[in-house]
């Protein structure tokens, strides 16, 4: 039978209508003998009616239905009798009067139950194994709409915007300064190997070189990383990258892409500009270069109250070069003590040696730390922290970075512990974007005694500190930007590096890899730049954790079709597998499993 209608079309002016549908069988209802069957499309939901009295061998064989069986059913359309209407579905007024039905397939019985309700209490590892019935559940059948309304609004967006869409190469070459790669060895070339690419961004800048001047990807990308909820091996990127910008043009244009995004797929209204936020600002109120600004608790800085302190531990640090932070949990005095131990965990997986706290209580500052305070450290604490009764601060004495690091997760945990018991309100849809900017460029990494790229090496420096990179590439800022939403990166990007001697530069002197690896790596693009490389920047969003943002989930697995588990596996289709000794021998490579 050919459908005549989907399963949410149908109403009163469809009454007396002779109609045909398919789809799934979403519930059976034996009332007195007649069947009541919910037919469900991927569009919604229409009920059928099975009448004995109407035709009895189409009811009989219509009580052989399962849940979830494919059946065709052609009909009449007639109002519902007054009573029996369900307003929450469009076709809740009508339903159709069978006169022939045809079973498709019969299915056994799902694993676990298809409705919200009951497939969000099921183990995710389950519904990953039979992930063709979760995708079934409207829940997900909506993310996956959302996603589809997602990507669609971006691709109107940047033709509207007369940007270009290239696709570039999955395979590319081995770059292993970067993230782990996966590896693609070539049957051809033996001994040698593609990888997978983390990024097209070496392309897109050379298709700047190449005068697209504006191009944009979808772009599907790689990389072997441990995953969490917001990671996964192979992700989808909204990659762009434009000629002669800067970056005030390249937040304006975003800014745009973003409103259109939340009204296109929401309806909903965001408020441009955004606003900016230094790297130093964000880490030195938040300790995090992603900051939740949801919500207040932010740190402040104790150092100076405490250089001359008989506090050891604190005075120590404040004079040979760290930092006292601090921040108040407002309300937070009736912790429990399971719970001042958990956070006290997580502070030293961050490497602290505790988590040094005053809680004020009955009038009363109780902390095992209180009795080395001055009255005069006591009175500026109580002032800058704006202390009262019931409030709890948490302090951190370390590196500038770590003191920041670790009071930045403390902060997450007890905005948490404060929601849980309804002191504070954060609520998902309060939509708090912003531009992290002015990052250092060169980050020193300590165990390697070398310089190394904040994010990658073709940011270009802010054009006041270039002079800086050889006497002080610490202090050097790149023209990066990153876009937060709610204690969330959605993508970054930057102005590129243009010009090939500074290019070479940066490698070579900065970052001190060697000339000939320089050349290994890299040659192709500072030729390619030599031949006349215009100014040009550009950004990567991740669209997997923007969708999520948009369907109200904390893992992007909900909003990926088919995703690997935290251990990159595909339990549906049962990989990774091993290969056959002549699939290994046809690529030139054998395997040793580690014992």
């Amino acid at each position: 039978m050919a459908r005549s209608h989907h399963c949410a079309e149908l109403n009163l002016k469809h009454i007396g209508s002779s109609i045909s549908l398919s789809g799934w069988v979403d519930t059976v209802r034996d009332l007195g003998g007649i069947l009541f069957v919910d037919l469900r499309d991927r569009r919604g939901i229409t009920q059928v009616k099975f009448d004995p009295n109407l035709d009895k061998a189409i009811a009989e064989k219509a009580s052989h239905l399962k849940q979830e069986s494919v059946i065709s059913v052609q009909g009449k359309v007639t109002k519902r009798p007054e009573g029996t209407e369900n307003s929450n579905l469009p076709t809740g007024q009508v339903e159709i009067e069978a006169t022939n039905l045809e079973i498709l397939n019969i299915s056994d019985t799902p694993p676990f139950p298809l409705d919200d309700a009951g497939g969000d209490k099921v183990n995710e590892d389950l519904r990953l194994t039979y992930r063709y019935l979760d995708l079934r559940r409207p829940k997900m059948r909506r993310n996956l709409l959302a996603r589809h309304k997602a990507t669609k609004s971006i691709r109107d967006y940047f033709d509207s915007q007369e940007f270009i869409e290239v696709e570039t190469p999955a395979l590319f070459k081995s770059t292993p300064e970067g993230a782990r790669e996966y590896l693609v060895p070539s049957r051809i070339h033996p001994g040698s190997f593609y990888a997978l690419s983390q990024s097209p961004q070496q392309f897109k800048q050379i298709l700047m070189v190449a005068g697209v001047e504006r191009y944009f990807q979808i772009a599907r990308c790689f990389r072997d990383e441990d995953l969490r909820a917001d990671r996964q091996m192979e992700f989808t990127q909204v990659d762009v990258e434009a000629s002669f910008v800067e970056r005030e043009d390249i937040y304006n244009l975003f800014e745009g892409m973003l409103k259109k995004l939340w009204k296109d797929v929401l309806n909903q209204d965001i408020q441009t500009p955004f606003l900016r936020l230094p790297f130093v600002d964000a880490m030195n109120r938040f300790g995090v270069d992603k900051p939740d600004m949801r919500f207040g608790l932010e740190l402040v800085d104790l150092t100076e109250t405490f250089k001359a302190s008989s506090f050891k531990v604190f005075q120590g640090v404040a004079t040979t070069g760290g930092s006292i932070k601090a921040f108040n949990a407002k309300g937070l005095a009736d912790l429990t003590q399971g719970e001042l131990k958990a956070l006290e965990d997580i502070a030293k997986s961050l490497g602290a040696k505790g988590l040094a706290f005053i809680k004020v209580e009955g009038g009363e500052w109780k902390s095992p730390i209180v009795k080395f305070f001055s009255d005069a450290e006591k009175a500026e604490i109580t002032r800058t922290l704006a202390l009262q009764e019931g409030d709890m601060v948490f302090f951190a004495a370390a590196s500038w970075d770590k003191a920041c690091a670790i009071l930045g997760r403390i902060r997450l945990e007890a905005a948490a512990l404060l929601q849980k018991r309804g002191k504070l309100t954060i609520r998902h849809e309060d939509w708090k974007f912003l531009w992290v900017v002015d990052f250092p460029l060169m980050t020193l990494d300590e165990e390697a005694k070398r310089f190394v790229a904040t994010h990658h090496p073709f940011t270009s420096p802010v054009p006041e500190d270039a002079g800086l990179l050889d006497s002080a590439p610490h202090k050097v800022r790149g023209q990066h930007y990153d876009v937060v939403l709610n204690g969330m990166e959605l993508g970054g990007g930057s102005i590129r590096i243009h010009n090939p001697e500074l290019q070479k530069k940066v490698f070579e002197d900065v970052l001190k890899i060697p000339a000939d690896v320089v050349e290994n790596r890299f040659g192709y693009m500072l030729k390619a730049f030599t031949y006349g490389a215009p100014p040009h920047g550009g950004i990567a969003f991740g669209l997997d954790r923007m969708v999520a943002l948009l369907c109200g989930t904390t893992s992007i697995r909900d909003v990926i079709a088919f995703p690997k588990t935290q251990k990159g596996q595909d339990l549906m289709a049962g990989s990774p597998t091993p290969v056959t000794e002549k699939q290994l021998k046809d690529l030139h490579i054998t395997t040793v499993i580690p014992t």
